[in-house]
């Protein structure tokens, strides 16, 4: 569409972008640093354990939540059963669920002092932890178990949709054929449904090889752990650094996988997505085993969590609910409004620069600015700090050169950093709903609009920002959720005395108290549940 945009309106979008992108850039710069070879030696002594270790999690977490979520999405989405309908939902809960929770409440329940050891000595009189033999829990594969609850519905949900999206005469014929339904998921469905199911166990590699908390609460050293580490304890901000690039590697491998597996998706898909879906009908043991086995994985991921919340934040109300509470409370929301504002602003700007510009290149600028999603929370905070603290050295410096005196650390040092810190994570989610509902628009009606006399600004104003106000709201939602629940890049770019829910929470898991922060966690808890309403409606148009 060629339409004639103010010279500002274009400079302004490639600067956001740049912005936005500096982190990225910052990485790959300070990696080349003089760090007083504290990589080399990370490299001949914990190093490969660290790699070591984040490949035996990634690779865990992927193939538990697989074999989770697949199962459980093709008995929901091609079967009969008691309890389906409830099920449709209810699989995506634990999305909801903070992992250091989980984490915590199952280590609690499965210690030494908890109540199923402590109910098996007492069954077979057992005396000492000699007498037995019972699992740790706090090993890499623990943590891949935990890790592996919260993420599994992300397979879950793209392996239904999958399912769902299969044309119909293929089961059928199958049916025609004789095989039973077993059969015909074996060798129908779950074929057809690979390149979904791919693309959904590289976005759980991602958000595993991304946790900070679980890894760190269980006391498995990897990568992330690992550049926190090096910059908070060897004081190296060039090796930890260098650490971020080789995790910016393993991303980039992960985000290619997904990208095939995406391009492949889109031969599976069927012709005509109104066949209606006609379903195995269980019977007998088999359709209570399927609700059996929902029901387990239901209430392992977020039944036993959140009941175990609640009664924590019954017992200690009078210690949760104070004065702490309520200022991180504010806090969180006041943070979470500023980042969600702003990101909105951005996704406006960017996504109105791409529909109207002529450029070949316009559509960049929106991929630059998202980047930052892909950044682990650790990297990010990395990537955000080197940009801030050199404005701030270099502000200092020039000030001191004019006999004034310097501002201290205006940006790095205060709310600032974990503004923008957040606001380059989560700018893509703001920037993708928001071009989405622009998409929507005919671009009739902006030629209608200019032949009226309206110039871009006011079109934007008067015609495309009601058109879009959903979208809006829907971006502003969840930029605002995702911010409350962020933990490692707030552990990283907070300023001093300063704390979110998710921080005040973490602290009280790593100092094995998480009793106290109850209350602050089912808030956690239920904002993250906000979304998952909304993506519940859209869920039972397909039922």
């Amino acid at each position: 569409m060629l339409i004639v945009l103010n010279k500002k309106w274009p400079a302004f979008s490639w600067l956001l972008s740049f912005l936005l992108f500096l982190p990225l850039l910052a990485i790959i710069w300070q990696s080349f640093g003089d760090d007083n070879n504290v990589f080399a030696e990370l490299w001949q002594s914990v190093l490969p354990d660290y790699m070591l270790n984040t490949l035996l999690v990634v690779v865990s977490v992927g193939v538990l939540s697989m074999f989770i979520g697949v199962p459980i999405a093709w008995l929901v989405a091609m079967c009969q059963f008691p309890m389906r309908k409830l099920f449709v939902w209810a699989m995506l809960l634990p999305l909801a669920m903070p992992s250091y929770v989980v984490a915590f409440v199952y280590t609690d329940l499965l210690e030494y002092a908890g109540p199923i050891q402590s109910g098996l000595r007492e069954l077979f009189g057992w005396k000492t932890a000699q007498d037995y033999s019972f699992f740790d829990v706090r090993t890499w594969f623990g943590a891949s178990v935990m890790l592996a609850l919260v993420l599994y519905p992300y397979v879950y949900l793209l392996a239904r949709t999958a399912f769902l999206e299969q044309s119909q005469s293929l089961t059928q014929s199958a049916r025609l054929l004789g095989a039973d339904a077993w059969q015909s998921f074996w060798r129908v469905s779950l074929p057809l449904a690979r390149p979904a199911i791919a693309v959904a166990v590289a976005l759980v590699a991602m958000e595993s090889l991304a946790d900070f908390a679980v890894v760190n609460y269980f006391a498995v050293p990897t990568l992330t752990t690992a550049v926190y580490d090096t910059w908070l304890g060897y004081g190296s901000l060039a090796a930890a650094a260098r650490l971020s690039a080789l995790m910016l590697a393993v991303l980039f491998v992960l985000i290619a996988l997904e990208r095939v597996g995406r391009a492949k998706q889109r031969h599976y898909q069927r012709a005509d997505s109104r066949d209606p879906v006609i379903r195995h009908q269980l019977t007998g043991a088999k359709k209570w085993l399927a609700s059996a086995l929902c029901l387990v994985v239901f209430m392992a991921g977020f039944g036993v969590p959140f009941i175990s919340l609640i009664n924590m934040a019954i017992d200690y109300f009078d210690v949760s609910w104070n004065q702490e509470f309520l200022d991180y409370s504010i806090n969180s929301l006041l943070l979470a409004m500023t980042v969600s504002l702003v990101c909105l602003f951005i996704a406006i700007v960017l996504g109105y620069f791409k529909r109207l510009s002529s450029s070949k290149y316009a559509d960049i600028a929106p991929k630059l600015a998202s980047t930052g999603y892909a950044l682990p929370g650790t990297v990010l905070a990395i990537g955000v700090i080197i940009p801030l603290t050199l404005f701030d050295h270099s502000l200092n410096e020039f000030l001191d050169s004019l006999g004034m005196a310097g501002p201290g650390l205006l940006l790095s040092g205060t709310v600032f950093a974990i503004a923008a810190g957040y606001t380059v994570r989560f700018c893509a989610i703001a920037i993708g709903t928001v071009e989405s509902s622009f998409n929507k628009i005919s671009p009739s009606i902006d030629m209608v609009t200019l032949t009226l006399g309206r110039s871009p600004l006011g079109m934007l104003f008067k015609v495309h920002l009601p058109l879009i106000k959903k979208g809006c709201f829907a971006a502003l939602l969840l930029v605002f959720i995702e911010s409350m629940k962020e933990l490692p890049a707030a552990l990283l770019l907070r300023p001093f005395n300063y704390e979110t829910l998710a921080t005040y929470v973490y602290q009280f898991v790593s100092d094995e108290q998480l009793e106290h922060g109850a209350l602050a966690a089912i808030v956690i808890v239920l904002v993250g549940l906000i979304p998952l309403i909304f993506l519940n409606r859209s869920l039972e148009q397909q039922q």
